[in-house]
């Protein structure tokens, strides 16, 4: 039996309270402390400082991994890396000119 249970996770200096199955916990903490750690290197640059803004680039430039990894059948990390670059760099343009 599943049992959902309250977990305190934290992003942007925000706290939020997820209900997860315990046996989901370990990843919902994972993908949290990635998320934080993609904000962060967004933030660093400091071509966007608008929170809303970095949240949706992070998790742009998550999805766009995600599906990378999905679609391919081999993985070329040096192309991954290339490809994510790229991305950063036309969404940064693009969110730098609104």
């Amino acid at each position: 039996m599943n049992s959902e249970e309250l977990l305190k996770i934290t992003i942007m200096g925000r706290e939020f309270n997820i209900s997860c199955p315990e046996q989901e916990r370990e990843e919902i903490i994972l993908a949290a402390e990635f998320l934080e750690k993609k904000i962060h290197e967004i933030r660093e640059e400091g071509k966007i400082m608008d929170s809303d803004r970095i949240v949706i680039a992070a998790a742009l430039g998550i999805a766009h991994e995600l599906l990378i990894l999905r679609q391919s059948s081999g993985f070329d990390i040096e192309d991954f890396k290339r490809r994510i670059t790229t991305i950063r760099e036309k969404l940064n343009n693009v969110l730098i000119k609104k």
